[in-house]
């Protein structure tokens, strides 16, 4: 624990439904000008607007790719109309983040848009895993079904490398532009993660369609609550790892990187809008 401390590496502890507990970090670092920067934006309310927007934007973007891609792959044409359908909505939504007036509206476009995603998921199931593996909307806090608990358990992964992302460019991970500041959240980090929540889904549907994941890879608890059981949860950290050696050309730098560097790469695009050397913040683009 020292030497991940004398080294700039965060220890973080999760509990076994992959939420937070603890995280052990050395002494704060990063350009104080570019914290005062993101401080004095974050008090904006156009710029916050803008920015919301966009991370916004982002994400939908990336889940209409999820859609997209499993109504091409698709077999039985009713999956494939209910996918394709789903994209559509998608775009709408897209389509109408310019015009959200208010924070609280590009939240509700979000929200909107997450229930149309999560209504057509099951369908990007297999058929024979969709009793088992069927997701009832989201549900957290716990998590209420198996899918859930996957999906949190990988949420929070994502999350956790987003918050270093921020801290390594020099961010403050608390002062966020989408997501409300409360004491102890993450805001800026929950905003960098919401575009990468469609890499999550997209592990955890090849989890379970390729039997890597079963139903005894999951137990319910007193209450409802299900969580994965131990062997599992260290399987999907490997296949975490592994996923993000995968090389992606990103759209911006025209050049690949491993998926596991880009939040990094995304921190550092947001801290140059931050400070005002870029107009806008390019969210990254699945493909």
């Amino acid at each position: 624990m020292h030497r991940l401390a004398e080294d700039g590496i965060a220890l973080v502890l999760l509990d076994a439904n992959g939420r937070f507990k603890a995280r052990l970090e050395g002494a704060t670092a990063g350009n104080v000008l570019l914290r005062r920067a993101q401080h004095a934006t974050s008090m904006g309310e156009a710029f916050t607007l803008a920015l919301a927007r966009r991370l916004v934007a982002g994400k939908l973007r990336n889940q209409r790719q999820v859609m997209l891609r499993g109504a091409r792959d698709a077999v039985d044409e009713a999956d494939r109309r209910v996918l394709a359908r789903a994209a559509l909505n998608l775009a709408a939504s897209q389509r109408a983040l310019p015009a959200a007036g208010s924070l609280d509206t590009v939240r509700g476009v979000e929200g909107e848009a997450a229930r149309g995603y999560f209504a057509a998921f099951n369908h990007l199931l297999r058929p024979e895993l969709r009793e088992r593996f069927a997701l009832d909307g989201r549900s957290r806090r716990p998590p209420r079904d198996r899918m859930n608990a996957l999906l949190s358990f990988l949420y929070a992964m994502w999350m956790n490398d987003c918050r270093s992302a921020c801290e390594a460019a020099g961010l403050d991970p608390q002062v966020g532009y989408l997501h409300v500041l409360r004491p102890g959240r993450a805001a800026l980090a929950l905003d960098l993660m919401e575009e990468f929540r469609p890499f999550a889904d997209r592990l955890a549907l090849t989890l379970v369609n390729r039997l890597q994941l079963d139903v005894r890879s999951f137990e319910v608890r007193e209450g409802g609550a299900v969580m994965l059981h131990l062997d599992a949860r260290k399987e999907v950290v490997v296949a975490f790892q592994e996923r993000k050696k995968d090389e992606l050309t990103h759209p911006l730098l025209a050049q690949a990187l491993p998926l596991g560097l880009v939040p990094l790469v995304q921190a550092r695009l947001l801290a140059r809008h931050l400070r005002g050397e870029a107009e806008v913040y390019p969210p990254f683009a699945m493909r």
